[in-house]
């Protein structure tokens, strides 16, 4: 078929009104609408992003509760950690910081 043929075929259906009332409204809905297809892909996006933040921050959280009651459970446990991260001694003791290089 020739581009005439198919435009002759094509043509008389375009024309009808319920066919332009319908692509009118499928495109005012895709792309002029307050939730047009744009708006919805980029809030899909927003929302993956968030939901992976929270399961990244639900698992922080747990691993830190596991690690204060560690802490708070042993007396040992809570010494080191406060001479490894903050830098803690004791009077008659000196402090070297080893700072590894690759």
């Amino acid at each position: 078929m020739t581009a005439k043929k198919i435009w002759n075929r094509v043509f008389p259906v375009l024309r009808n009104k319920f066919v332009l009332t319908t692509l009118f409204f499928g495109v005012w809905i895709g792309l002029f609408d307050q939730n047009n297809l744009l708006d919805r892909m980029v809030a899909m996006k927003r929302l993956k992003q968030l939901q992976e933040e929270k399961a990244y921050y639900k698992a922080k959280i747990e691993a830190d509760q596991q690690r204060m009651h560690e802490l708070m459970s042993d007396k040992d446990d809570l010494e080191k950690f406060a001479r490894e991260t903050y830098l803690m001694k004791k009077d008659n003791e000196d402090v070297f910081v080893v700072i590894e290089v690759e």
